[in-house]
C-alpha cells in the first residue's frame, strides 16, 4: 500500500511539473517571447503579442495547478511526519514559492482589469517575476530535498538547483507557445516538441523521487489511514483525468487562427 501511494505522489508531482512547467515557463519569457513576436514581423503591437501569450496559457492554469494542490493533500494524508520535516527544514523556501504563486496568479488575474498600457505593464511585470519566482523556488526546494535538507537551503547548491529549473521551465514554455499558436499543419512537428519538453521538464522532480523513495516509504502514514484515504481519493481521480483531457482536447492548437487571443478575458 506504501508503495502506491509513494507512485501516487510521483505521478502527481510529475504531472505538476510536466504541466504547470511550461505556464511558469511562458511567465518567465513573456517579455522576451513577446519581443521576439514583434521582431519576427508578426502583425500587432508588443502589448498585443504578450496578451497573445498569456491567453495561450489561461485555460490551462487553474487545471494544471489542480496537481499541485493533489500532491500537497497525498504528501500531508499518506506521509504526514514527511510533510512537517520538509515544511519546517524548507521554511523560507517555501514562504518564497507560495509568495511567487501569489503573485504570478495575481499578475494573470488584474492585467485585464483595466485598460492602459502602464497597468498592464505592471501587471506583467509582476507575473514574470512570480513565475521567476516559482521556477527558481522549486529548483531550491529539490535540491535541498537531495541534500537532505541543509540549514542554508539558499547557497550555491541550492541555486545551482534553481537555475537548472528555470531553464527546463523556459525551454518547455517556449516549446508550449509554438504548439498552442501554431496551425493545425504544423501540430504534429510542435507536439512532439511539446512533449520532449515536458519529459524534460519533469526530470528535476523524477529522479530525486526515485533515488529518495527508500526514505520516502518510511515515513508512509499507517496502513489504516491509507485504507481511508484510498476510499476517499481514488473516486476523485478519474474525474481530475478527465477534466485535463478535456482542456487539452478542447484548447489545442486545432482551433481557428486567432482564437488564441479571444479566451478568457479575465486573464
Amino acid at each position: 500500500m506504501e508503495i502506491i501511494w509513494l507512485a501516487i505522489l510521483a505521478v502527481l508531482l510529475v504531472g505538476y511539473f510536466a504541466l504547470e512547467g511550461f505556464d511558469i515557463g511562458v511567465g518567465m519569457l513573456l517579455p522576451v517571447l513577446g519581443r521576439a513576436r514583434e521582431r519576427a514581423g508578426e502583425p500587432g503591437t508588443r502589448a498585443r503579442h504578450r496578451d497573445r501569450l498569456v491567453a495561450a496559457m489561461a485555460p490551462f492554469v487553474l487545471a494544471n495547478e489542480i496537481w499541485l494542490i493533489a500532491a500537497a493533500g497525498t504528501l500531508f494524508g499518506a506521509f504526514p511526519s514527511l510533510e512537517g520535516t520538509v515544511v519546517h527544514g524548507l521554511y523560507p523556501v517555501v514562504v518564497t514559492l507560495l509568495v511567487s504563486w501569489i503573485l504570478r496568479d495575481a499578475g494573470l488575474w488584474f492585467r485585464r482589469r483595466l485598460d492602459g498600457a502602464a497597468w498592464r505593464g505592471f501587471w506583467d511585470a509582476v507575473l514574470c517575476a512570480g513565475s521567476w519566482g516559482l521556477a527558481l523556488s522549486w529548483g531550491v526546494a529539490l535540491a535541498s530535498v537531495a541534500r537532505g535538507l541543509p540549514d542554508g537551503p539558499f547557497d550555491l547548491a541550492g541555486l545551482l538547483g534553481g537555475a537548472v529549473v528555470a531553464a527546463v521551465f523556459a525551454f518547455h514554455g517556449r516549446a508550449f507557445t509554438e504548439w498552442r499558436l501554431s496551425g493545425p499543419a504544423e501540430a504534429r512537428r510542435t507536439g512532439r516538441r511539446l512533449r520532449l519538453s515536458a519529459a524534460v521538464a519533469a526530470l528535476p522532480v523524477a529522479v530525486p523521487l526515485a533515488a529518495l523513495s527508500p526514505v520516502l516509504l518510511e515515513h508512509a502514514a499507517s496502513p489504516a489511514t491509507l485504507n481511508v484515504l484510498n476510499l476517499i481519493v481514488l473516486p476523485v481521480v478519474p474525474i481530475m483525468v478527465a477534466a485535463q483531457v478535456w482542456v487539452w482536447r478542447t484548447f489545442g492548437p486545432a482551433r481557428p487562427a486567432g482564437a488564441a487571443a479571444a479566451v478568457p478575458s479575465f486573464f
